[in-house]
């Protein structure tokens, strides 16, 4: 069955059996709500949550499986934070219940909300979350174009300095100078010299090259279109879209973690889930070992390119690559509405971890409202 089938599909059995049964139940139910029902049930994070196991001793556990739907209903509603989410699922009885509460006393604590939001983070629920439904919905189409793009992610913590090398002992004397002339015939050659990490990225699996990338908070500066740098203090979001869309993987690093060296582990990543024919870059991403690993996954490199050192000016694109390049703004309308509308610029939690699981939030929600859109 074709994708906006099956899509269309699941929107008559949510529309004709789920929304008249909780209407004729339910008082307060609004549009929104509807709607952020409507991704709960395609997301079904409950699923990849285990379900709670009752002591022999004690009071019993929250369950975790309404806390990961309240976090995503967080991101739905862009809230600012999650005392102040809480507050409103305490005065909000429609959207508790959606989250899975059916009474004021049944909502946990505050502290509990942190722990569970912190357990999530650490096991990575949520990259699973968008793992798996990448694989269903979309491992057996091919989707036409991959784009690749990464934005600033602000955060209130403090930048990581690097450490200055610290001098024990005396100085060393400085190397004898070398002599000039031509090198002597019975002198060794030069080693050759240490290949670069994107030269490495080409061979290594993509969870060893993500390991080798910065992940703490630090300072990173990104130039526009017209030459200004815009600096900030936080991370870095890295995404690859798929034409219609949908994110296929993520990956945050620290704010100082140039574009270009996430490009190809996300893209070995995504290319588990799912297969896709062109990849689409902006010049950030112009180098050697991009272009020869995206040759090696099967894809067609359409990168832009920037200008060389001594050069007029950047060589253009081809003609029909030029036009090809232009659905690369598929990538930027997701930034903006991850930023505006799915929390993105609500980042309150601290640490990498955390920050990744909170963007992971907004990403679901979008990966939902795109997924829907193509069935309507």
């Amino acid at each position: 069955m074709h994708l906006t089938d099956r899509i269309a599909s699941f929107l008559g059995r949510v529309q004709t059996e789920l929304f008249p049964s909780l209407e004729e139940t339910w008082e307060g139910l609004t549009p929104q709500h509807l709607a952020l029902l409507e991704r709960l049930e395609l997301l079904q994070v409950e699923r990849f949550v285990p379900v709670p196991r009752v002591p022999a001793v004690g009071a019993p556990l929250h369950d975790r499986r309404c806390l990961a739907r309240a976090f995503l209903a967080k991101a739905f509603y862009n809230a600012t934070d999650t005392k102040a989410f809480r507050e409103r699922l305490l005065v909000d009885h429609a959207l508790r219940k959606i989250c899975g509460w059916m009474t004021r006393r049944a909502v946990p604590s505050e502290a509990t909300f942190s722990r569970a939001f912190a357990d999530f983070a650490e096991t990575q629920l949520l990259d699973r979350v968008l793992e798996g439904h990448v694989i269903t919905w979309l491992r057996d189409g091919v989707s036409r174009n991959a784009s690749t793009d990464s934005s600033a992610i602000p955060a209130r913590e403090t930048p990581v300095t690097k450490a200055k090398p610290q001098l024990t002992g005396p100085k060393e004397a400085p190397p004898p100078p070398r002599p000039r002339g031509r090198r002597p015939k019975e002198a060794p050659p030069l080693p050759p010299p240490a290949p670069t990490r994107l030269e490495r990225q080409v061979t290594q699996e993509p969870e060893i090259a993500l390991l080798e990338l910065p992940t703490r908070c630090d300072v990173g500066g990104k130039t526009d279109s017209k030459g200004h740098t815009a600096w900030w203090v936080g991370y870095k979001l890295h995404v690859r879209v798929e034409e219609s869309g949908l994110p296929l993987a993520a990956v945050t690093t620290a704010a100082s973690v140039h574009d270009s060296q996430v490009a190809i582990p996300l893209m070995k990543l995504s290319d588990r889930r799912v297969t896709s024919l062109y990849e689409l870059m902006d010049r950030a991403y112009d180098a050697e070992a991009i272009r020869v690993a995206s040759e090696l996954a099967g894809h067609v490199a359409i990168i832009d390119y920037r200008k060389k050192r001594g050069a007029a000016r950047a060589q253009e694109l081809a003609p029909d690559r030029a036009e090809h390049y232009q659905d690369r703004t598929v990538v930027e309308r997701f930034f903006s509405r991850l930023k505006d509308g799915c929390g993105g610029l609500m980042v309150r939690v601290r640490g990498h971890r955390k920050v990744h699981a909170h963007l992971m939030c907004g990403v679901l929600m979008i990966f939902a409202e795109q997924l829907l859109r193509l069935g309507r």
